[in-house]
């Protein structure tokens, strides 16, 4: 039988969190429907850096989750720049949609003074700013671009899911990003971005929403079965449709 998916949990494990409740549940349901088995490994942020050449290799996919600020930031956008540049599927989910915009804008980019507002409060012009509206366990409708890898997942272009967050981009820093090759993907009722995905690697997609939150009622997150999905995929082995 093959080995198990190792996905790297980047984050800081905290039970009374409600998206770590709802992720092990998560990784178990959508392993099942892709015909496969799972092992989610906690990756705490602040051992990231201890020994990364080490720990990182050895996971075929990473999911940076929610529960942000992480107590390791260049932990994190560590591993978040390992698995953009290794090609490894990476889902980022809330507090990590946000820190895998920051990575993007610092490595890719180049602005090295890239800066999110929840860590650094004075920061002049932030890719990452406070809500207008906070989505603190509020539910949304989220409109997905046609053919885009969230589309094709969910296989709907209206989803409904749930949040727990109080920071999003900065729509002034939007065109920068997508003129760099970030594609926005998911879009509120207001148009701003709930989504993004990299279409120069297999898959990199992040979400501000929670879609891990599905467990909770015993149902299969379409993002975490294609996160998944695309693991098997780079490992060469089919998996369930």
């Amino acid at each position: 039988m093959p080995q198990p998916l190792r996905v790297a949990l980047i984050g800081d494990y905290d039970p009374s969190v409600i998206a770590h409740q709802a992720i092990p549940r998560a990784l178990v349901l959508a392993a099942t429907a892709v015909g496969t088995s799972v092992d989610g490994c906690w990756l705490a942020t602040d051992r990231i850096m201890s020994a990364p050449d080490a720990l990182l290799p050895a996971f075929d996919a990473f999911w940076c989750v929610p529960a942000s600020p992480y107590r390791s930031t260049g932990g994190a956008l560590h591993a978040i720049r390992f698995a953009r540049e290794s090609k490894r599927p990476f889902l980022g989910t809330c507090g990590g949609f946000q820190h895998a915009v920051l990575e993007f804008a610092r490595n890719v980019i180049g602005i090295a003074g890239a800066a999110h507002a929840e860590l650094e409060p004075t920061a002049v012009s932030p890719f990452l700013t406070a809500l207008t509206c906070s989505l603190v366990e509020v539910s949304g409708t989220i409109t997905l671009t046609p053919g885009s890898k969230l589309d094709d997942c969910y296989g709907r272009g209206q989803i409904e899911e749930g949040y727990h967050c109080t920071y999003g981009l900065n729509e002034n820093h939007r065109a920068t990003l997508e003129n760099a090759g970030m594609r926005f993907t998911g879009f509120a009722d207001d148009e701003t971005v709930r989504s993004f995905e990299l279409d120069q690697h297999p898959f990199f997609v992040g979400t501000l929403f929670q879609p891990e939150r599905a467990a909770l009622r015993d149902a299969v997150s379409p993002p975490v079965c294609a996160l998944l999905r695309a693991a098997l995929q780079n490992a060469g082995i089919p998996a369930r449709h």
